[in-house]
């Protein structure tokens, strides 16, 4: 099955990291600045389009011109997935408990890319689809970060901490801030869904359960916002180490 990547960003991202095979080019007739994206097209087939062409592909949806048709995603197995990590004893990892929303799917791939994590642990029911959608939220973020579907996400975790993971959920009634964890090393971040949070089951399954702390009239934080704040306190954790750092 093919996609279809849309955006001047997701394209250029997905021609450059070289992730996945990519089909065909299809551009704006007299479309500027697209030299990069050229470049980087170089030996696949490059059709031009008009306007009205582009938006039918992709259902109006706001293409800047540029449609790539690649090949799916690689989705990742965990167990192999983990296999793979044996020399990343700092490795993190995001874990999406019932993310429905493409935008904030994307947007939550987009913060573990920057923020260097390992990898996206999502269940192959209850979840957004890789969709268009998502990927231009994304910004080419899904091109240089591994997916990792699975079946069970408790069971899943169970697999991770046999693997050396300490798994955190964010949960606003959490019994410890996340600024007052240690989340170095092997960390997991689970990320509850839109409307219901962090399902209990696998909560239960959580080593820890962590709040963000927040003041003002406004008592919670969307998905998306969530995992962006607890990936850059790992990442703040591993770059810039000091001597009040959190014990454990």
């Amino acid at each position: 099955m093919a996609d279809r990547v849309i955006g001047r960003i997701p394209v250029l991202e997905c021609l450059r990291a070289g992730k996945r095979p990519a089909r065909r080019l299809f551009v704006l007739d007299g479309a500027r600045g697209l030299e990069d994206i050229l470049a980087a097209a170089s030996g696949i087939e490059v059709e031009s389009r008009s306007r009205r062409d582009l938006d039918a592909m992709v259902e109006g949806e706001t293409h800047q011109g540029v449609i790539l048709e690649a090949e799916a995603l690689p989705l990742h197995d965990l167990d192999a997935w983990l296999a793979r990590l044996k020399d990343r004893p700092d490795a993190v990892a995001v874990l999406l408990d019932g993310i429905e929303d493409p935008h904030n799917l994307g947007a939550i791939v987009r913060s573990a890319a920057a923020c260097g994590a390992a990898g996206v642990i999502f269940a192959k029911d209850r979840s957004a689809p890789l969709s268009s959608i998502a990927m231009k939220t994304a910004a080419g973020a899904m091109e240089h970060i591994d997916l990792v579907r699975v079946t069970n996400l408790a069971r899943s975790i169970e697999t991770m901490q046999s693997a050396g993971f300490w798994i955190s959920a964010l949960d606003a009634e959490g019994d410890q801030d996340l600024w007052d964890a240690n989340l170095t090393g092997r960390t997991g971040i689970v990320i509850g869904s839109e409307g219901k949070g962090v399902r209990r089951l696998v909560s239960e399954r959580c080593d820890l359960r962590l709040r963000i702390p927040i003041e003002g009239p406004i008592t919670s934080l969307n998905a998306s916002v969530s995992a962006g704040i607890a990936l850059t306190e790992c990442l703040r954790q591993r770059v810039r180490p000091s001597a009040s750092a959190p014990d454990g």
